[in-house]
Parts: structure tokens; C-alpha cells; sequence
């Protein structure tokens, strides 16, 4: 086994691009939970469930997140295409990943602040090499988080088109995938309509 097999570097990506719609135009990246700005919450999930480097897709009033959220110790990328859907923002962060000799990506979504730390280091456990395609599930339904092996970002990417993510190449490569249930320490609901908010603390 070769020392990065035994030792990954895996990089957490958030992505936090959206604009909100169905919530009046509020960006996901800056709706209130525990008393900071959701894409803070999301970014600590990620570095507490032990991946890094961190890299963080904005999109949505890029700007205004910059400024009111610590992004400290973050790859800031800003998709300007993000309106196009998640898939240009995944395509984003993937690239964004070029160069750092990481092995694989944990893709974690703003708006899902149910998923925390212990979710997210069960499926960076499940990393078994640069080929390695994981997901948690629950109740044996796959969601997120995602790992994705470096060996399949580029075909990932080339997938990644409208709103669909990385949907269509995970619904190709079923047989591939590692599903790790994490229905006992998490919750993959959205925050998408204003009934949603009540999830908020």
C-alpha cells in the first residue's frame, strides 16, 4: 500500500454558492445558525470530521459573505457561473483542488447543517484509495456527503451539469460506490423554503 493510501490527504469542498431563491433571494452561505453565519457552521463540520486542505465555493453575494463570515484558513473560490446550478459549482471546486496533491474530495453542501463532524469523518474513513467513490446514506438512501477519489475528479466534473451535481456520474457508477450509514449521527435535510428556517438554531 502505497503512503498516501495510509495517510490521504482528503480536502473538505463546501459548497455555498447559492442564491436562495425559494427563500427570497437570502444566500444559503449567510442564514444564521448558533449565531454565525451558516457557511461558518459548514466549514468547521468539515475540519472537525478531519479533512483538509478546505475549500469553500461561493457564489451568491460572494462579497458580502467575505466579508461577514471568517473564512480564515480557507481556498476561497467564487463561481460566477452559479446560477447555472450545482454542477458549475462542483466543477469549480474540484478544479480549485489542482495542484494540491490532495487524494480525494469530501463534498459537503451549505444548507444541510444536520450533518455534522461525525458524519462526515465516517465517510472520510471510508477512503481506500485515489479511485475511492464513498457516500453517507441513510436509511440506505445515498446523500451527503460525497468522497470522490482525485482519480475521478475529471469525470466528475464533465458530468456536473445544471443543478444535477455530481448526481449522474454517482447513478453511472453505483456498483463503485461505498455507501456508509449515517442515519444514527445525522440529518440530510435541506434548508430550501422559509419553512425550513424553523431548523435553524
Amino acid at each position: 500500500m502505497a503512503p498516501t493510501d495510509e495517510n490521504p490527504v482528503v480536502a473538505g469542498v463546501l459548497l455555498a454558492a447559492g442564491g436562495g431563491r425559494r427563500l427570497g433571494g437570502r444566500p444559503k452561505a449567510l442564514l444564521g445558525h448558533r449565531g454565525r453565519p451558516l457557511v461558518e457552521h459548514a466549514l468547521r463540520t468539515l475540519r472537525d470530521g478531519g479533512c483538509g486542505p478546505l475549500h469553500v465555493v461561493l457564489g451568491a453575494a460572494a462579497d458580502e459573505v467575505r466579508a461577514r463570515a471568517s473564512l480564515a484558513g480557507c481556498a476561497v473560490t467564487v463561481n460566477t457561473e452559479w446560477e447555472e446550478g450545482m454542477g458549475s459549482s462542483l466543477r469549480a471546486g474540484l478544479a480549485s483542488l489542482a495542484g494540491t496533491g490532495a487524494d480525494a474530495a469530501l463534498v459537503l453542501l451549505v444548507d444541510q447543517p444536520g450533518i455534522g463532524a461525525r458524519a462526515v469523518a465516517r465517510v472520510r474513513s471510508a477512503y481506500t484509495s485515489r479511485a475511492a467513490l464513498a457516500a453517507a446514506s441513510y436509511g440506505g438512501e445515498r446523500g451527503h456527503p460525497v468522497l470522490l477519489g482525485a482519480d475521478r475528479w475529471a469525470d466528475v466534473a464533465a458530468a456536473a451539469v445544471g443543478d444535477r451535481g455530481a448526481r449522474t456520474y454517482l447513478r453511472a457508477h453505483r456498483d463503485a460506490i461505498t455507501l456508509v450509514e449515517c442515519s444514527d449521527v445525522a440529518q440530510a435535510y435541506d434548508i430550501d423554503t422559509a419553512e425550513d428556517l424553523a431548523r435553524l438554531e
